[in-house]
Parts: C-alpha cells; sequence; structure tokens
C-alpha cells in the first residue's frame, strides 16, 4: 500500500512541478526562496498522504499551499527601515541618509548644510499623512517595536507595517532630489 502512495505522489510531483514552479517564481523574486517553497508545498503534500488526509483537488490544494507559503515568507521578511535606505555615488558606493549629513564639527558649512538637511527632513516627516507618521517616528526616532506599538493602539502589527513602508516610500522619494543635489555637490 504504502509503494502505491509514494508512485502517486512522484507522479503528482512529476505532473505539476514546473507549473507550480513558475507560479511561485513570478511571485518571489529569490530563486532561493522559490526553491524552499517548492520543496516546502511537496513536503506538505507528503505529510498530508501520509496522515490519510483527503485532498480531493491535488493540483488546487498545492497552488494553495504555495500561496501561503509565499505569504508567510513576505510576513516574515524584515520590516524597511528608513536610515537603511541608501544611494549610490559616481564611484559606486553606496552612501546611506547618515553619510550625507556633515560633521558638525567640520566648520561653518557643514553645519549649515546639515541643518538644511535635517529640516528637509522634518519637512518630508511633516507632509507625512498622521497615521504613518506616527508610526514611522515611533518605529524610527523612538525605537519602538511594532508588537508594542499594536497592543497599545489596537491596530494590527500588519497595518502599522505597512503604514511604515509607505512613510518610507513618500520619504524617499520627496528626499531624492536633496541626495542628488548633496551626490553632485
Amino acid at each position: 500500500m504504502a509503494l502505491g502512495q509514494d508512485q502517486r505522489i512522484s507522479e503528482v510531483v512529476r505532473r505539476e512541478q514546473s507549473r507550480l514552479r513558475n507560479f511561485i517564481r513570478q511571485r518571489v523574486p529569490d530563486p532561493r526562496d522559490a526553491e524552499d517553497i517548492l520543496q516546502d508545498v511537496f513536503y506538505e503534500l507528503v505529510e498530508a498522504n501520509r496522515l490519510l488526509m483527503p485532498i480531493e483537488h491535488v493540483t488546487g490544494w498545492l497552488f494553495r499551499v504555495a500561496r501561503n507559503r509565499i505569504t508567510d515568507l513576505f510576513r516574515k521578511k524584515k520590516p524597511e527601515n528608513f536610515s537603511d535606505t541608501a544611494v549610490v555615488n559616481e564611484d559606486d558606493e553606496l552612501l546611506r541618509w547618515e553619510d550625507l549629513l556633515p560633521s558638525p564639527a567640520d566648520g561653518p558649512e557643514a553645519l549649515y548644510a546639515r541643518a538644511v538637511l535635517l529640516d528637509e527632513l522634518e519637512l518630508a516627516v511633516d507632509e507625512l499623512p498622521q497615521e504613518q507618521r506616527e508610526v514611522f517616528v515611533a518605529h524610527e526616532l523612538e525605537g519602538r517595536s511594532f508588537k508594542e506599538m499594536a497592543a497599545e493602539s489596537g491596530v494590527s502589527v500588519n497595518t502599522l507595517l505597512s503604514r511604515k513602508r509607505y512613510a518610507v516610500l513618500h520619504l524617499r522619494e520627496r528626499l531624492k532630489s536633496v541626495y542628488d543635489e548633496f551626490l553632485k555637490g
């Protein structure tokens, strides 16, 4: 009986592997993550079969499991920090926002440039919708965790992550001209 089950699983894997791999790769940019998800899906199939779980439509079940694993992958991704934002200068060096801020010890011109940059950042943060601004400030400047903010506000962690993401995208776009100006200057 086990031999027959193994043959059926092998046949399903042979039949669906290519389609399922393509489905996953269209949604997951990293090929290693895509391959891990594919293996997880087939592992789930083997486990379901071992536990004698009835699966009426195997193909649909496989794609549903794949979609769930893809969702899980993106939920586990680390939230994007604004301080992780970087640009590449003409020498192919990676510069972060902090790298563009002149040191106050470099004299009056550097102090002025630093003040201008910080003013631009403050204006850009003020332009954010209130909910995005609150999450951005709490996470980036106050160092609060998303779990802590969710517990206090009653707003889900995923919603807070989404608000933070939109804030970071807006700030990147808004401050791009400042980056460009200082890279050229």
